[in-house]
């Protein structure tokens, strides 16, 4: 598709358009409608895709799309392919990712804040660095995903699986971790799990579930008790 870069689309009624290999560097398309497009393989770096709608759409072709930088506030990516795409320091605030498909998509140092990821697939994601404060990833896998100094200040993880995900130093004060796997985990220390508002019914290793119990029993107590 021969669509140069800096191209002006905002508002634009693309469903379903057929955009393989789009050149969308640094375009306007915000409020753009892409619901169910095909991108795949498109250049989006850069691009201002502010309230854009984009559910549905797949992105994925070889390593996958190119999202770098770009601008998806407040977008709508529900139930997106983004396989393996690269979102790095890409804004993603308040932007519905609900369903969407993220394995292997690089992310790191995205502004994720406020984001919907409930039960999303983020299985192998990189997230080093990215900014989760307030994320809802209820039911999202996460399972073997990079966490690594990503702040998860009070992002809801409730029935999250992060088994063997890796928390070094992610903030995670305040999270909801109420049902959520963080069997084999990478790096969490009694420290980093002493700070989040509940562990109630979460899975965890006993090196680390024992000393919390015996240090921290009010983590564990249901919304009753």
């Amino acid at each position: 598709m021969g669509i140069s870069g800096k191209t002006h689309l905002r508002g634009a009624n693309l469903i379903g358009a057929k955009l393989q290999g789009a050149d969308f560097q640094e375009a306007d398309l915000v409020k753009t409608n892409l619901e169910g497009a095909d991108l795949r393989g498109a250049n989006l770096k850069k691009a201002d895709l502010r309230g854009a709608n984009l559910s549905d759409t797949h992105l994925l072709e070889g390593k996958g799309a190119n999202l770098q930088e770009a601008n998806l506030q407040e977008a709508n990516l529900q139930g997106a392919s983004l396989v393996k795409t690269n979102l790095e320091k890409a804004n993603l605030e308040r932007a519905n990712l609900q369903l969407a498909n993220l394995h292997l998509a690089n992310l790191k140092g995205a502004n994720l804040k406020r984001a919907n990821f409930q039960v999303a697939n983020l299985e192998g994601a990189y997230l080093q660095g990215t900014n989760l404060e307030e994320a809802d990833l209820y039911g999202a896998g996460l399972q073997e995903a990079n966490l690594q100094e990503a702040n998860l200040r009070g992002a809801n993880l409730y029935g999250a699986d992060l088994h063997k995900a890796y928390l070094l130093r992610a903030n995670l004060e305040g999270a909801k971790l109420e049902g959520a796997n963080l069997t084999r985990v990478h790096d969490l220390s009694i420290d980093q799990a002493s700070k989040v508002k509940t562990l109630y019914n979460a899975k965890l290793d006993e090196e680390i579930l024992i000393p919390l119990k015996e240090k921290y029993p009010a983590l564990f107590r249901g919304p009753e008790e």
